[in-house]
Parts: C-alpha cells; sequence; structure tokens
C-alpha cells in the first residue's frame, strides 16, 4: 500500500519516501505504521471495494468487526467508483457520517480507495478526555480518603466521595479490627478460605453511609451479610460485582442485608455495586454502592472499573489506619497495665492517680508514675513523660519504672536518685530521654523533698491556693550530665501534692508561663477525696481533643483518726 502523489500520477508522495529511506523501511510498511497510530479512522478497500484495512479508530468508530460486516451505502459506492475513475478526492457520506474519498496504489498498478471519517478524532479526544477524568478522579480519591490515620474517618471520608459524585447511596462495611487477617480470593490461599457452602456469614461493622440512609444506620453497627447478595460475593470473590435494572424481588435477594434493603427501597434503588475493600492481599471490607431508579442505566464496565480503582486505594488507606490502630491498641494496652496501679505507699499517705491517653489524632505517649515505700514512714513519689510515642515510648517507660525502683532501694536523697538513674539510663546506646520529677514525702519530719529532671514544677494546694514549688531544673534523664539538685518544703496537713505532665497544662501556641498560671489560679476541693480532685482538675484544665497523653498523681498526708 502506498499513497499516491497529489498528481495522482501513482509516484509515491516524496515526503513519505524520504522519511522511509531515513528509517530504512518499506514506505508501505511506514504508512501502515502511521494508520494505526492515527486518532482519525481511516479504512483502505481495493479496487472492487472489498475491505482491505481498517485501523483501530475505524473499527471503534464504525462498530463493526470483521470488516465484511461493513456494506458501503449505494451512495458511497457510487462516489467510490468515480474517485476510483478519475484519480480526484471528494467528500460524501458512509454510515451516516461525513467521509473523504482518495485514490491509492495498493501495489503494482492495483488501485485502491482510502476512506476517512474525520469524525474519529472526535471518539479519539471524547476517549482522552474520558482517561483524564479517571485520573483526575483517582488523584482526588487519593487526596481525599485516608486524611488521617483514623479507621472509621477513613471510612467516613470513602464513602462521602463516593456521594453524589458516582451513586446516591454509600454503605462501607469493614471487618472488626480485631478480626484475624484472611487472604482475599485469588492469593494463594484465598481461593478456599471462604465461599464454602453452608460457612456462616460473617460478621462486620458498618462504618460509614452516605446519601438518604437516615434512620438506617447507626455509626458501628455489626451486619451480616446475606448469602448471594453483591457484598457477600464480592468479599468472597474478590472482586466487584454490580445488578442494574432490578426488580424488587432481585433488590431484596441481592442487597446486602436488612438494614441496607430499607434504605435502597425508600430511595427507590434499582441498580447495586459491591467492590472489595482489599490491601496487601487481604481483605478489610466491603464497599456498596446503589443507584436510584431513573438516574442511569446502571452501572457500566467502565463504572465497574473505575469504581474498583477507587475502592483499591481506599484499601490502602484504610489499610495504614488499620495498622496504626493496632501498634496504638498494643502500645495503650501495655502502657494501662504498666500504671495499673502505683506501688503501696506507707498508710500514712493517701494516693490517687489517672491516666488518659490522648486522641486519635495523636500516638499513645510514654507518660508514667511510680510510689516506692521507704524505710522510717517514707514514700517516694515519681511522675515522669518519656519522649517519643507508641510501643516502644512504652517499654522505655516501663525501663525507667524498674529502674527508678532499684535505685530508690539505696535508700538515697532525690538528687542522688536522678543522678544514679541518669548515668544507668545513659549507659544504654537504644534509650529514650525522658523527663522525671521526685517528691520524697517524709511526714514525720512533715517535709517535703523535690528535685527535677526537666519536668514541669509541682503544685501544692490548699483550700486558698495553688502554689508551683520553685524546684532547680537539671537535665532531662539519659543524657549522661548530671547535676540536679533537691529543695525542701514544709509538710503540712491541709497540702495536697499534684504531680502531673505536660499534656495537662500545655497548649499549641502558648507559652509554658501561661499555661502554669492557669493550673496556679485554680482552686480544687483538696478536703474531699482524693479521687474527686483529679477529676476536678481534668474538667478545668485538660482539653476537649487532647492532643498529647496526660497522667497524674496526687498524695495528701492521711489524717490520724481521734
Amino acid at each position: 500500500m502506498r499513497a499516491e502523489s497529489a498528481a495522482g500520477d501513482g509516484s509515491t508522495d516524496p515526503l513519505l519516501a524520504a522519511a522511509a529511506a531515513a528509517l530504512a523501511v518499506e514506505p508501505g510498511a511506514l504508512a501502515g505504521s502511521l494508520l494505526e497510530q492515527l486518532p482519525v479512522a481511516v479504512a483502505v478497500l481495493d479496487g472492487e471495494l472489498h475491505w482491505h484495512y481498517l485501523n483501530p479508530a475505524f473499527r471503534q468508530l464504525a462498530g463493526a468487526s470483521p470488516p465484511e460486516a461493513l456494506v458501503p451505502s449505494a451512495e458511497g459506492a457510487a462516489r467510490a467508483r468515480q474517485v476510483l475513475a478519475d484519480g480526484r478526492a471528494r467528500t460524501g457520506t458512509f454510515a451516516g457520517r461525513p467521509a473523504e474519498f482518495h485514490r491509492i496504489r495498493l501495489g503494482g498498478s492495483a488501485l485502491g480507495l482510502l476512506l476517512v471519517l474525520p469524525g474519529g478524532a472526535d471518539v479519539h479526544r471524547a476517549e482522552l478526555e474520558r482517561a483524564k477524568g479517571r485520573s483526575a478522579l483517582l488523584d482526588e480519591a487519593v487526596e481525599r480518603i485516608g486524611s488521617t490515620l483514623d479507621p472509621d474517618t477513613t471510612c467516613a471520608e470513602l464513602a462521602a466521595f463516593t456521594v453524589p459524585r458516582t451513586a446516591d447511596l454509600a454503605f462501607v462495611d469493614v471487618l472488626p479490627l480485631d478480626a484475624p487477617d484472611r487472604p482475599a480470593a485469588g492469593t494463594a490461599r484465598g481461593a478456599d478460605e471462604k465461599g464454602a457452602p453452608g460457612a456462616p456469614p460473617e460478621r462486620l461493622r458498618r462504618e460509614a453511609t452516605a446519601g438518604p440512609t437516615g434512620r438506617h444506620w447507626q455509626p458501628g453497627r455489626a451486619v451480616r451479610h446475606r448469602p448471594g447478595s453483591v457484598a457477600a460475593r464480592a468479599l468472597a470473590e474478590g472482586r466487584p460485582i454490580a445488578a442494574n435494572l432490578l426488580s424488587d424481588q432481585e433488590l431484596a435477594r441481592l442487597a446486602p442485608d436488612d438494614t441496607a434493603l430499607a434504605a435502597c427501597r425508600e430511595a427507590g434503588v434499582d441498580c447495586l455495586l459491591a467492590a472489595p475493600l482489599t490491601a496487601r492481599g487481604r481483605r478489610l471490607g466491603v464497599l456498596n454502592l446503589a443507584r436510584v431508579r431513573g438516574s442511569s442505566l446502571g452501572f457500566t464496565p467502565d463504572d465497574v472499573e473505575l469504581l474498583a480503582a477507587v475502592a483499591g486505594r481506599a484499601a490502602l488507606a484504610l489499610d495504614h489506619a488499620r495498622r496504626y490502630a493496632r501498634s496504638q491498641n498494643t502500645a495503650l494496652e501495655l502502657q494501662r497495665a504498666l500504671l495499673a496501679e502505683p506501688g503501696s505507699p506507707h498508710p500514712n499517705l493517701e494516693l490517687a492517680s489517672r491516666y488518659l491517653p490522648s486522641g486519635t489524632a495523636s500516638v499513645v505517649g510514654g507518660d508514667w508514675f511510680e510510689t516506692v515505700r521507704l524505710p522510717f514512714g517514707r514514700t517516694l513519689l515519681a511522675m515522669g513523660d518519656v519522649m517519643g510515642h507508641g510501643v516502644e515510648a512504652a517499654v522505655d517507660m516501663s525501663n525507667y519504672r524498674s529502674t527508678l525502683r532499684y535505685v530508690a532501694a539505696m535508700d538515697l536523697p532525690p538528687h542522688r536518685i536522678l543522678r544514679q538513674l541518669d548515668a544507668l539510663i545513659a549507659d544504654r546506646a537504644d534509650a529514650r530521654p525522658a523527663t522525671c520529677v521526685l517528691a520524697l514525702a517524709d511526714p514525720a519530719r512533715a517535709r517535703w523533698t523535690f528535685a527535677s529532671a526537666g519536668h514541669l514544677p509541682p503544685a501544692l494546694l490548699t483550700a486558698e491556693e495553688s502554689a508551683l514549688v520553685d524546684v532547680p531544673t537539671g537535665p532531662p534523664l539519659s543524657t549522661g550530665v548530671g547535676g540536679y539538685e533537691q529543695t525542701t518544703v514544709e509538710l503540712r496537713s491541709d497540702h495536697a501534692l499534684l504531680l502531673y505532665t505536660d499534656g495537662l497544662v500545655e497548649r499549641r501556641g502558648e507559652d509554658i508561663d501561661a499555661s502554669l498560671a492557669r493550673l496556679s489560679e485554680l482552686r480544687l476541693p483538696v478536703d474531699g477525696p482524693l479521687d474527686a480532685m483529679l477529676d476536678r482538675a481534668l474538667d478545668a484544665l485538660a482539653p476537649h481533643a487532647a492532643e498529647d497523653d496526660i497522667a497524674l498523681l496526687a498524695a495528701r498526708v492521711r489524717h490520724r483518726e481521734q
């Protein structure tokens, strides 16, 4: 196949010949390769008007394959024969579309016809626009879904993203966080794990919905997908399942569960799609979407492919959030176990404590406290904060507490306890720094002795005032620098001591002096139960959305019964 020159004399176009020579290929081969890439619909017919070649754009625009299924109209055939006879290019119609007819030489003396449908470029542009729209939607999904490391928020973002962009209702069902990991269908072990006949439906949690679900949804409600529903199949088979133009009976059979069915019926739904949420070969849940009657003809194959891709990206964000939440739960359980009860003080001292983890926007910290019973009616109180967060900080916190108990058994004054503790911790290469304040209660001598390693000052509370103790502050522990000093304050029966971590008073963007002033201005009921006093302190000072852990330890001399 070669194109004629503009003169129509059958010679090869000089530009095409020059390009073919430069590429060391035959002009006909070069022309064929170019036609394959053209966004314009192009076809070649021989002198008998038999189809010789159709490029991909022509096949898509004409909508017929194989070529024998295409038959030129009488008008098109007459126009083609005119062009073959005199070599003059003409315009006309083909299959109801504008067309251009050009004579070409197929080889030797054989003549043929080049048929061009300019509308093919419009089809190509439409495809490009669809591809751009798909890419933009997926980019937006990545940006809007998974903005936090909270699984519930991620599910809510997924539901909100899909409605009303792609559906009228959305239900996001996920496996419980403590559910054992199961491979998705299609993995080495996933094909046989689920979907066995008679297997009971799995329990999931409906974490988010969008659309007119109203009274049919309660956050975290447990659901079980009915066998054979699109949701159950998508979860078991690991692929999206669509069902369109459903009757009411079909909707009742294919809806995920009774609650979703009620919402779908109220909204007038007749199309369903369930896309599995899988990440790293593990099943996390399923995205259920629905469209109301008359809004569309249903979920097309392009819709299914696009929404499966959205679900895949959302599943990755959800997997990150769930892994993080599991790590947080482990750290929190460890920290709560370690701080379940402080050590037993002497009977002459009352104690109360509180530990509040931060909200989900932050991570579990390394706040800790300890009490050590010493000879002669004395009790050592400690409050500390390990730098960092997570399981590692909780483990370091445990090391600090055990090392403190070891050093305190030497019966040293508080500043020397800090010195020894600092030296021992500094020998551990992987130890994290920590602040710490010690308070030695000596009721027999009516004396508090304090020493601090970079921690916030203790507060001595009475009914009239909250006084911050001026304690010389040394460097945090694990630096190996030392240099700790101590101070002594009168221990009075009407005093209550409050030790705390920075989460109680510090605020983002606020000077620490202003934060401590808020504590010193607080009046607390020191004569009542210490637990009630701590609750009052938390109500007055703790932020509603805590960004850091809060630990409190209160102590008071126990009044002797008369």
